[in-house]
């Protein structure tokens, strides 16, 4: 049997139709499947790669840790320097309120470790989220997306979530005294890349702040430059209480975080003790590999380069059947007149050698969300392949 029937027969599958290609190579913001065909990554492992694929200081990195060790013991019993250097970087890069950071596995675990925080602290049960969001799979996150399409065949979940409107100012007195936290994506990503709109976000924290409630922002796909900016909220001139992370946070490994003030996240330590416990979250490679990409991305020009590829994008995407673009950096959702139109484009694009996918909630929109790295020249080719396509 091929890999490919392989793949189809022992791997348990996440939809009756997936993509199927098999990537023997990448580099930069390219990939290469097993017949030597190379694609533009328009993609990036969803928001994954953002300083692009096997960048020689990450595999530097990843190398150097091999040969010192891998996993020693569960997250948190020994001092593990990948862990406490790359905990340093990214709080010497956020405000001063979060400092402590507490590494997962994924976003999704993140999400899971902060709605227990929020709940802990706080002494209340009530999580708000919105709808259109995405969190991840696991019950708890499952539990905040927001779409019932995407709910309804694993109930009953967590009880105590509320969903409101993204961007509805009418909607935020439903925050409460009895909300521990609100919970919503810096931008929304599966929706199709929705901003915050007329100071909608800092409204939302001055409802959190009124009521006591905890403000945490997904920022597991928009943080790490996408934004054009290294951190989505910088855009809106908020702090969020609680950060969470993943996604280019590991720098192409499995990595994720969730991110608040000492004291908040101290009384996980006692009453229980082992309030949240995991075992391979911040895997020392993971961290080593993390910290090297984000040292990579604070040195280097790819966020300030955002601005041109954009405009570069913008310029040339322009035809009758995109019916609208939403773009937020380096982030765009190109939308046709229906999700079967859109997967025609998809399909063309990949056939021309540009691997681009759509969106969760909105299945008639192009995703494009590439590596920062990505060339000028690299970005015209994949635009002209979308026109041609369609």
């Amino acid at each position: 049997m091929t890999n490919r029937q392989l793949f189809l027969h022992h791997l348990a599958q996440t939809s009756t139709s997936p993509l199927a290609l098999e990537i023997v190579k990448a580099e930069g913001c390219e990939l290469w499947d097993e017949n030597g065909k190379k694609y533009i990554d328009l993609i990036g492992g969803i928001s994954v790669a953002n300083i692009g694929h096997r960048h020689p200081m990450v595999i530097s990195a990843i190398h150097k840790q091999l040969e010192a060790y891998m996993h020693i013991m569960v997250y948190g019993e020994l001092v593990q320097s990948p862990q406490v250097q790359y905990a340093k970087l990214l709080t010497d890069n956020l405000p001063a309120s979060l400092n402590a950071v507490y590494f997962t596995n994924s976003g999704a675990e993140a999400v899971e470790g902060a709605m227990k925080l929020a709940k802990r602290f706080t002494n209340r049960s009530e999580i708000i989220a919105f709808n259109n969001s995405y969190h991840g799979s696991t019950q708890g996150a499952l539990s905040l997306i927001g779409s019932e399409y995407w709910r309804n065949a694993y109930r009953p979940l967590l009880p105590g979530i509320r969903h409101l409107n993204y961007n509805s100012f009418e909607d935020l007195h439903f925050i409460t005294d009895q909300t521990a936290c609100v919970v919503a994506e810096t931008v929304q990503a599966e929706a199709g890349i929705i901003a915050p709109q007329n100071g909608w976000l800092k409204a939302l924290q001055e409802h959190c702040l009124e009521t006591g409630t905890l403000l945490i922002l997904d920022e597991i796909q928009t943080g790490f430059g996408r934004t054009g900016k290294l951190w989505g909220f910088e855009h809106f001139e908020i702090i969020p209480d609680i950060l969470l992370l993943g996604k280019a946070l590991g720098g192409g490994m499995p990595l994720g975080a969730f991110i608040g003030d000492k004291k908040m996240m101290d009384c996980l330590a006692e009453n229980p003790v082992l309030g949240h416990i995991t075992t391979f979250g911040g895997h020392p490679v993971s961290c080593a590999a993390g910290m090297t990409a984000m040292q990579v991305l604070l040195t280097e020009n790819y966020v300030k380069e955002i601005p041109e590829k954009v405009d570069l994008l913008k310029n040339l995407l322009i035809h009758p059947s995109i019916k609208n673009i939403n773009s937020f950096g380096l982030w765009m959702a190109i939308e046709f007149e229906s999700p079967g139109n859109c997967k025609k484009v998809i399909d063309n694009c990949i056939e021309q050698g540009v691997l681009t996918d759509w969106f969760l909630f909105t299945a008639s929109s192009l995703r494009l969300s590439p590596p920062l790295t990505i060339s000028l020249q690299q970005l015209e080719i994949a635009a002209k392949t979308i026109l041609k396509s369609l």
